[in-house]
């Protein structure tokens, strides 16, 4: 088993299947990173995946793929609209030096392809390299150097003082998943800057909730144990949540070298 819910399982297995047969042998590898490689992925998480290419996806090969990823979200099932991965080219793929290449690019949702870096980063790089899956092709460690500590919590210490902003550029902000989205980013974040590894949301919680201010435990208790919950659009915040989350933030944002 790939990982414990048979339906993705399958939909997993006939992805990699037919993206081999588009590819031909420009084909490589397929692998499962994301929450489902940490061993936190459950039935509210998306299911990231990277398929390794000799060349970057053109011409008939790209129109496929894309003809295939706009099915996909229109089939029944519980996953079809949570698969989220890039197709990427092994000299790119290997090296941080090229960390920023886009790479051929399905959101989870949605049904366009898009040319995007989302995948091509410290911490989905380091994921893969140290916790990916192997769902075809040879071990993810012959394609992928290891990823310096520095890139880690460099790209950790950036991306702080904009979490909140960059949140609102997607998330509405009166539903209640939105608060434990944040609680969770700034976690993980910290995660990151103290240990130079990736944590799934929970795990990086718990850690936060160990490791951090007492002043904080209240706040990390509830946004564990709601995610049990799920994406639900009609639920709003725990009273108070959103306020406590806000001083978080700025807790998180003025702590950011935690553990150094």
């Amino acid at each position: 088993m790939l990982t414990r819910f048979p339906a993705l399982d399958a939909l997993l297995t006939e992805l990699v299947g037919t993206a081999r047969d588009i590819l031909g042998n420009t084909f490589v590898g397929a692998y499962i990173q994301g929450s489902f490689a940490l061993g936190g992925g459950d039935e509210h998480s998306d299911c990231d995946f990277i398929i390794a290419t000799t060349v970057l996806p053109s011409g008939r090969a790209e129109a496929d793929l894309r003809r295939l990823h706009d099915e996909i979200p229109t089939r029944t099932g519980p996953w079809t609209s949570e698969l989220e991965g890039s197709y990427a080219d092994i000299a790119s793929l290997r090296s941080v030096a090229d960390m920023g290449v886009p790479w051929l690019f399905n959101n989870h949702g949605h049904r366009e392809l898009t040319w995007d870096t989302h995948c091509n980063n410290p911490h989905a790089r380091w994921i893969l390299r140290n916790r990916g899956i192997t769902m075809a092709g040879p071990p993810v460690t012959d394609l992928v150097d290891e990823v310096p500590p520095e890139a880690l919590r460099d790209e950790a210490r950036a991306a702080l003082p904009t979490i909140m902003s960059d949140l609102r550029t997607w998330a509405p902000f009166d539903i209640a998943w939105t608060q434990r989205y944040a609680v969770a980013t700034y976690c993980r974040t910290l995660y990151t800057l103290d240990t130079a590894e990736v944590a799934y949301k929970r795990q990086a919680m718990e850690w936060a909730r160990d490791h951090l201010d007492p002043r904080w435990r209240p706040l990390l208790t509830q946004a564990i144990e709601d995610r049990a919950l799920g994406w639900d659009p009609a639920a709003p915040p725990r009273p108070g949540s959103m306020a406590e989350t806000y001083a978080f933030a700025a807790y998180a944002e003025a702590s950011g070298t935690v553990g150094r």
